[in-house]
């Protein structure tokens, strides 16, 4: 079978080339942001991965996220993203959660084995929050994904520690949320942002479901940019892991 990793191995060596492959990833959320994550780690020769999601696609998703179709339309994001990085590279050990993870479950997750790096893919605050919790009382690496929606400048996309994050209103969320729930030393934890304002017009309000009380207006572009920022974070930082 020809190498389809040659590109990756020219590029970065052998030896990082099987540190990627050794490496076991979580990644949670399949949106627009992790969509776009899953899709570079699957290519980069990732060799065991667990993706989480129990939504399904619908029709609005279809400007921003990779497995959205008009095709998809009422299937499983984790399924069909499976699928797909099956296709990408069959030798990928894949574990496929088509479920929203409650505060339990994700503290369950964290600790049923050794990830060398979780994905926070997440766009509502307190499934956010409970992510980040499990992680660091798990010591386990984490990045976390902040507002993608409202943006239209992807030269403001950035990816620092949360406590450098600003502008971003999830982001203060999040900050806040995580001093409440008495994690006041919150630095050390990457992020992605934007430090574009995000316009008024571009928020509206929903019934609350899923712990969702608003969204904003997307482009296409923006949260793909947010998940390559994170794959990339993640592939150098595995990279540099001792044997």
């Amino acid at each position: 079978m020809t190498n389809w990793l040659e590109r990756t191995e020219l590029l970065v060596g052998k030896e990082n080339l099987e540190k990627l492959k050794k490496s076991n990833i979580l990644l949670v959320g399949l949106g627009g942001v992790g969509s776009y994550a899953g899709e570079f780690l699957s290519r980069t020769g990732i060799g065991k991965m667990t993706i989480v999601d129990g939504d399904v696609v619908d029709i609005t998703n279809t400007n921003r996220q990779l497995p959205a179709t008009h095709r998809t339309v009422g299937q499983g994001k984790a399924m069909l993203m499976g699928e797909r990085m099956k296709e990408i590279n069959p030798e990928l050990e894949l574990t496929v959660l088509s479920e929203f993870l409650q505060p339990e479950r994700m503290a369950e997750l964290i600790q049923s084995e050794k990830f060398d790096f979780v994905l926070d893919c997440i766009d509502s605050l307190q499934p956010k929050l409970n992510l980040i919790i499990a992680c660091r009382e798990s010591n386990t690496k984490i990045i976390s994904s902040m507002g993608a929606g409202g943006r239209l400048d992807a030269t403001r996309v950035k990816l620092a520690d949360i406590s450098k994050s600003h502008t971003c209103p999830l982001a203060l969320h999040v900050r806040k949320g995580l001093k409440r729930l008495g994690h006041r030393n919150f630095k050390g934890m990457a992020v992605v942002f934007s430090d574009e304002p995000v316009p008024e017009s571009a928020l509206r309000m929903t019934d609350g479901s899923n712990f969702k009380k608003s969204f904003y207006g997307t482009i296409s572009y923006i949260p793909a940019l947010f998940g390559l920022q994170m794959a990339s974070h993640v592939i150098g930082e595995l990279m540099k892991i001792e044997d």
